[in-house]
């Protein structure tokens, strides 16, 4: 069965995740049914300021304002299957947990707990408090997924754009997309 995906942006750091993350969807294309994104006017100004470019205008995506609570996945009835939210603020993940759906990142996140879907957070912050590592305990009880974007570096990396993609990459190994990428085996020791 294709996915259904929804990409939610945050203004944290780290708009090159989300950047990578919409480019390869768009490579897998073919096992994908929809992808809708949803971004903050903060994840705009972060992704202009780090990445020096208005590209996210560029995807061939449904675009959805974060106020929008017309769009279809801010209901269970749209049956997406998978939320992933790159790069996740610790503000966004504390309403998360909270259960505070007060715009349509937060109340589709919620959609996506509520019918036991795929809920994925690409936590973007560090050092952690212990009010952030309770918040990831609470979404983790509740059925989501805590994918910190720590890159690795047993494939190694030539570019920020590989390294980045390390954490990309386990996206979508988490979404269940099929794709090419660095795996480890016994034969890289």
């Amino acid at each position: 069965m294709k996915k259904k995906i929804v990409v939610a942006i945050t203004g944290a750091s780290g708009s090159i995740y989300a950047h990578l993350l919409l480019k390869k969807l768009h490579e897998l294309k073919d096992q994908i049914a929809e992808v809708a994104v949803v971004m903050s006017d903060n994840a705009k100004d972060v992704w202009r300021f780090e990445l020096e470019n208005d590209h996210f205008n560029d995807y061939d995506y449904q675009f959805y304002t974060k106020n929008d609570f017309m769009a279809p996945f801010a209901s269970g009835s749209a049956r997406f299957d998978t939320m992933v939210v790159v790069p996740c603020s610790m503000g966004t993940l504390g309403r998360i947990a909270g259960g505070i759906s007060d715009d349509l990142i937060t109340r589709s996140a919620d959609v996506i707990l509520k019918e036991r879907r795929k809920l994925i957070l690409v936590a973007r912050d560090t050092p952690l408090n212990l009010i952030h590592i309770r918040n990831m305990e609470t979404v983790t009880q509740a059925g989501g997924i805590i994918c910190p974007a720590i890159p690795s570096y047993y494939s190694k990396p030539k570019t920020i754009e590989e390294l980045a993609m390390t954490v990309v990459n386990r996206v979508i190994d988490l979404i269940g997309l099929e794709h090419q990428s660095y795996r480890w085996s016994e034969e890289d020791n």
